[in-house]
């Protein structure tokens, strides 16, 4: 059997309808919206209903610096909510939607892989229930209700070379980064600079993830500032009353999606934000029903624990009342291998002397999530060409950080090859050892706490900002932004701003190259090195092989 992919896996599964899958859970069919048969929506009634019952164990899956080898941790984070199913732990997952840009250009989707995915993979890897085109057209409303309030005689005085507010599409298209707007003469309006992000790093994404309700949601999104006036004070969303309809857009796309893993458990998945960009976590909402749903709740981060794991403590958790009961850190030997020097083309053989050289990267991450009080669990994702010594070589290094490492099989076996690490996790979760606290306090001044994210987690000496980034920190303080959480813009392959620096550098320098305040979301983004907040397509984008075969059924994507 696996020789299949995973989408040929996905296929062959045997779907329940979504109405079986949310009895599970005690929810009854007239609080599930039905996209199609084998996805929902849960009402907002229903959310609020569960607000007194007690919380589940919070499991929280994340991994070492991404390489091109791959690491599998949405793999992993559905293998063990299947693993603590099938050991009798009623149990939910909670991942992230997946945005269209990657999908069609690096290939690469969310759902998981081999037998543990989540499903069905092809609509969660395309437009799903539409909550990622809600999200880009509730942002592109208030872009263009602003250029409207300028063109209809500007009453609120923006200065239109201040309009902080850029549009955004679900694509990569580094032609939109730097545009110019409103060419081609008067009735078109005031000719201003613009561009565009992909719609995973809109404010609006970070919102409804964050927000608890309606009219949280709506708050927020009446506190994004969204252009300055010539004397430098700000103009809020609300300003513009854009606020209002912005919410209507969204209101379905709050409420989170419920669908299954191949073995029919439940799992929740909403909210989409890139980890190296924005906050990188599924949104509350999902996160805090499904505790009230579940004994046990695994959700994931994305990308390395320098980046998902960092903002879920830092951001997520602080902003949300939550408080992760273990962590679970992904590893593979294939990765290892590459932090230890071997290129892509050479993963094959044995080759125990650069897994040593690369478990370095693996050992920051776990002092890195035990710094935040947490206890940790590395899970090897099982690759065929592992062999028994790379694997124990894995295992023997993680020993003497005081932590353990589990071998997991769950691509090919599926929660038959995670039982012994659900286990182990449950034991953890439930013993209570956890004493979970974010690595700053909210009333550290805005500079330090990047200071203290560059130091403590990237390991850099110091972070490098010029005085125009200095004195914008200063005065978001001055205006009571000073308490705010700091979300780092920054390359996911390395602990540093260099992407090809892999292992576990020192001694090197974070460089800040711009600073931007999302106040309707609650942070400070921080623009680190080369970053790009709208991707490009690769050389040869998936998009060329992706099609229909002339049973209809796509091709390509997996």
């Amino acid at each position: 059997m696996a020789h299949l992919t995973d989408i040929e896996i996905a296929r062959a599964a045997t779907k329940k309808p979504i109405q079986e899958i949310g009895a599970k859970l005690g929810i009854d069919s007239e609080h599930l919206l039905p996209y199609g048969h084998d996805k929902a929506k849960l009402s907002a009634q229903f959310i609020a209903d569960q607000q007194s019952k007690p919380d589940g164990k919070l499991i929280l899956v994340t991994a070492i610096n991404p390489t091109p080898a791959g690491e599998g941790k949405t793999t992993t984070t559905v293998g063990l909510g299947d693993g603590l199913n099938s050991i009798g732990k009623k149990t939910m997952i909670c991942i992230r939607e997946a945005s269209l840009g990657p999908c069609f250009g690096m290939k690469g989707g969310a759902a998981g892989g081999g037998y543990a995915q989540v499903i069905p993979m092809e609509e969660m890897n395309l437009h799903f229930t539409g909550d990622f085109h809600a999200i880009t057209s509730a942002h592109n409303l208030l872009s263009a209700m602003i250029d409207n309030h300028i063109y209809w005689g500007n009453q609120l005085e923006i200065d239109s070379r201040r309009v902080v507010w850029r549009r955004v599409v679900d694509m990569n298209d580094r032609a939109l980064r730097q545009i110019t707007a409103s060419l081609g003469g008067a009735t078109n309006g005031f000719p201003r600079e613009a561009g565009f992000d992909i719609t995973v790093a809109s404010e609006v994404m970070a919102i409804l993830c964050l927000a608890n309700d309606l009219d949280d949601l709506e708050k927020r999104l009446g506190d994004i500032i969204v252009a300055y006036r010539r004397d430098l004070t700000p103009i809020y969303c609300r300003d513009i009353k854009a606020d209002g309809a912005m919410t209507v857009l969204l209101k379905d796309a709050m409420q989170p999606n419920l669908v299954q893993t191949l073995e029919n458990n439940p799992a929740f998945v909403h909210g989409g934000p890139f980890a190296n960009i924005a906050h990188g976590c599924n949104s509350v909402v999902a996160t805090k029903t499904a505790l009230k749903l579940a004994d046990y709740v695994v959700t994931e981060a994305g990308f390395g624990a320098d980046l998902g794991a960092e903002k879920f403590m830092n951001i997520k958790c602080r902003k949300a009342g939550l408080a992760p009961d273990a962590v679970v850190l992904v590893a593979t030997v294939r990765a290892m291998k590459m932090n230890g020097g071997v290129a892509k083309e050479d993963l094959g053989p044995e080759n125990v002397e650069a897994v040593n050289q690369g478990c370095a990267n693996l050992g920051r991450h776990i002092e890195n999530v035990k710094s935040f009080g947490v206890p940790v669990v590395v899970a090897i994702n099982h690759f065929v060409t592992d062999t028994d010594a790379e694997v124990k070589a894995v295992a023997d290094y993680v020993e003497t950080l005081g932590s353990e490492a589990i071998l997991c099989k769950h691509w090919a076996d599926g929660s038959g090859g995670t039982q012994e690490l659900a286990t182990r996790v449950a034991e953890i979760a439930d013993s209570g050892s956890s004493q979970f606290s974010p690595l700053y306090p909210d009333e550290m001044p805005l500079f330090e706490k990047i200071e203290t994210i560059a130091k403590r987690i990237y390991r850099a000496d110091e972070v490098l900002a010029d005085k125009k980034i200095r004195d914008q920190l200063k005065q978001w303080e001055d205006a009571g932004y000073g308490h705010l959480p700091v979300c780092m813009a920054k390359t996911q392959y390395s602990f540093s701003t260099d992407q090809n620096l892999r292992g576990a550098p020192t001694g090197h320098s974070v460089p800040v190259r711009e600073v931007r305040l999302s106040a309707g979301a609650g942070f400070v983004v921080v623009v680190c090195g080369e970053i790009m907040t709208m991707p490009g397509l690769p050389r040869q984008p998936a998009a060329e092989v992706i099609n229909l075969n002339e049973a209809g059924e796509i091709e390509g994507l997996f």
